[in-house]
């Protein structure tokens, strides 16, 4: 055999057929090839190993220099104007009443100007709350008092 072929390697079915040569080659054999086996076993783990590492610390330079860059430039905060607190409620009022609120939402609509049901109100309110007292209760005279409530079940 030259050099550069292999030699051939011990098989479980070789080794089950009965052999003219010594033991002794036999086991030796095997011996050499696990050794080879878990020589180049090793060598390819430590280029695999590594490249691992290699890899991670690669990955891990650029998210360090996006932090670098993210602390270069503060984040300038506004300040918010304080959240307005809601209020619900519920009221009753007569159907004509009630119906005011489609005329005039049509109306601002006309004018470029939609609006809803408790922008109206609110308006209102703002207008009753500007005027004088006299005016005040003048306006509250021509408004009907009402039962309060829920309408009774039939």
């Amino acid at each position: 055999m030259s050099k550069n072929t292999p030699k051939p390697v011990a098989t479980p079915s070789a080794a089950a057929k009965p052999s003219t040569t010594a033991p002794a080659k036999k086991s030796a054999a095997p011996k050499a090839a696990a050794v080879k086996a878990t020589s180049s076993a090793t060598a390819s783990k430590k280029p695999v190993a590594a490249k691992a590492a290699l890899s991670k610390s690669a990955v891990s330079k650029p998210v360090a220099v996006k932090k670098v860059a993210a602390a270069k430039t503060p984040v300038v905060k506004t300040p918010k104007a304080p959240k307005l607190k809601m209020e619900r409620d519920s009221f009753t009022m007569p159907k004509t009443e009630y119906a005011q609120f489609a005329v005039l939402k049509d109306r601002l609509v006309k004018l470029g100007q939609p609006v809803k049901k408790s922008e109206l109100l609110r308006a209102g309110i703002m207008q009753l709350a500007a005027m004088t007292d006299a005016a005040l209760k003048t306006a509250m005279a021509k408004v009907p008092t009402i039962k309060t409530g829920r309408p009774n079940k039939k």
